[in-house]
């Protein structure tokens, strides 16, 4: 058995009511932080990060004072926050852009790190936490030995991929062994957003929307098409994929790209590229999962539960890029039933992720208990 393995949301919360799950939540070793620091004393690391990570560390604000005491802890500081806002449960990751952007072998030491902090969280905290594997993807052959020991050592429920790596994507040939090593180990990548590569982002950063405002959008929607036209989901059919912001927009294009797709493909437009063997909106309701991470707005939350069936959106609050118990109060406020309020914040993270045992806290006592 691995040594996080009895990481899971406890049943039910303090105060009998259903528990709260927030999926993408972030963190960094101080190590990291350093790191990044010294990136941006040196000019260091690509456009992007400069212009994302000079904001969080180089401004003497209360705000980015706060939020660097709050990005490196995994104590008392984001426990007494997750119980100010509600949030029960918290699946951390290291925070974008990850260690792609250092050399080797810093960027393997800081990933094995990472993965032994969160790892060591959750055991403390087991009711509390539970952890995605960093990876440095700059090294394939890395990422996989630590992914593996991640899940089976250290009980991590899944990996981290911070979208590109140095302008590559996921759907590259190099990146196969990746695919196969998670749809052996069973287990979910999570595709966090990453500030657009140095090829994608003039335009974003001339406007000043580089960032969270678009150009995570951007960036991560054209990512995860890539990955669906890649075949990866026909080679891998149980792959799970788990991406934020509700998608990052592909559900509203789903339409579009399905009709395109099928012309493209009977025309033989790009005869170089693999032929899917369903739709693509089809893998967004078989193997993608959403998170409303950044998204607390009901009508884009009703509208991609429409898309992709209800049991296939779960809550994330992005803590500590976002913090507000507001955004708790929007989900709760959602015109659903109760079972599938339940779903939303819950058990749909439960199962993707294997946080733990079914039925939850608001799921009536099976017969003899």
């Amino acid at each position: 058995m691995s040594s996080s393995s009895s990481s899971e949301p406890s049943q039910p919360s303090a105060d009998g009511r259903r528990l709260r799950i927030a999926a993408e939540e972030a963190y960094a070793p101080r190590a990291v932080i350093d790191e990044y620091r010294r990136l941006l004393d040196t000019q260091g690391g690509d456009a992007g990060f400069r212009s994302l990570w000079s904001y969080y560390l180089l401004n003497q604000t209360a705000h980015t004072g706060l939020f660097r005491s709050r990005i490196t802890d995994l104590g008392d500081r984001r426990l007494s926050d997750m119980a100010d806002l509600g949030i029960d449960h918290q699946v951390l990751s290291l925070a974008t852009p990850g260690v792609e952007l250092f050399e080797l072998p810093l960027a393997r030491e800081l990933a094995a790190m990472t993965n032994e902090c969160i790892a060591e969280a959750c055991r403390r905290h087991p009711s509390k936490f539970s952890g995605l594997a960093a990876v440095a993807l700059q090294d394939v052959e890395f990422s996989v030995k630590e992914l593996r020991r991640a899940v089976r050592d250290l009980g991590l429920k899944g990996v981290i991929a911070n979208s590109h790596t140095r302008g590559e994507y996921l759907d590259a040939p190099k990146f196969e062994v990746f695919w196969a090593t998670v749809a052996e180990l069973d287990v979910p990548v999570y595709l966090h957003p990453n500030t657009p590569s140095d090829g994608l982002i003039g335009p974003l950063l001339d406007s000043g929307l580089d960032g969270a405002i678009f150009g995570f959008g951007v960036e991560t929607g054209m990512h995860l098409i890539r990955i669906i036209f890649s075949g990866v989901f026909d080679r891998y059919p149980s792959l799970r994929l788990v991406v934020g912001h509700l998608g990052e927009a592909l559900p509203f294009w789903a339409f579009r790209v399905d009709h395109f797709h099928h012309v493209q493909d009977k025309t033989g437009r790009y005869p170089w590229r693999p032929s899917l063997k369903q739709p693509p909106s089809h893998y967004l309701k078989t193997n993608i999962w959403l998170t409303t991470s950044g998204m607390a707005w009901e009508p884009a939350i009703m509208f991609a539960r429409q898309v992709v069936g209800a049991d296939r959106v779960m809550y994330a609050m992005d803590y500590p890029f976002q913090v507000s118990s507001s955004e708790v109060e929007v989900h709760e406020s959602l015109p659903i039933g109760e079972d599938e309020k339940e779903t939303l914040l819950d058990t749909a993270a439960r199962r993707v992720f294997g946080l733990g045992p079914e039925p939850s806290p608001w799921s009536q006592p099976r017969e003899g208990e």
